[in-house]
């Protein structure tokens, strides 16, 4: 088995694929948001084991699933309009 190959030899690289991470944000923006519920229902119990943390840890996830919707809406709405950016009115 050779582990080098030259360019000549080598395929060319596949074509990315296009993957729509809104479902992967989602689904895990509301796993942060039932983890803050839970978190917030009983942080009393939390705080007395040493857990308090968590409610703090909930609510930074549900925040950064949000900010990563954002980030990936505005991403597709720059690919739709393409590189040139909204056509002239």
């Amino acid at each position: 088995m050779r582990l080098w190959l030259s360019e000549s030899e080598r395929r060319p690289d596949p074509e990315p694929v296009r993957a729509d991470a809104r479902k992967a944000l989602l689904a895990g923006t509301i796993g942060w948001i039932i983890a803050l519920g839970f978190a917030l229902a009983f942080s009393g119990s939390l705080a007395d084991a040493g857990f308090g943390w968590f409610v703090a840890a909930a609510a930074i996830g549900v925040g950064l699933g949000l900010v990563g919707l954002v980030v990936v809406q505005l991403r597709r709405r720059r690919d739709r309009q393409g590189p040139d950016g909204p056509p002239a009115p």
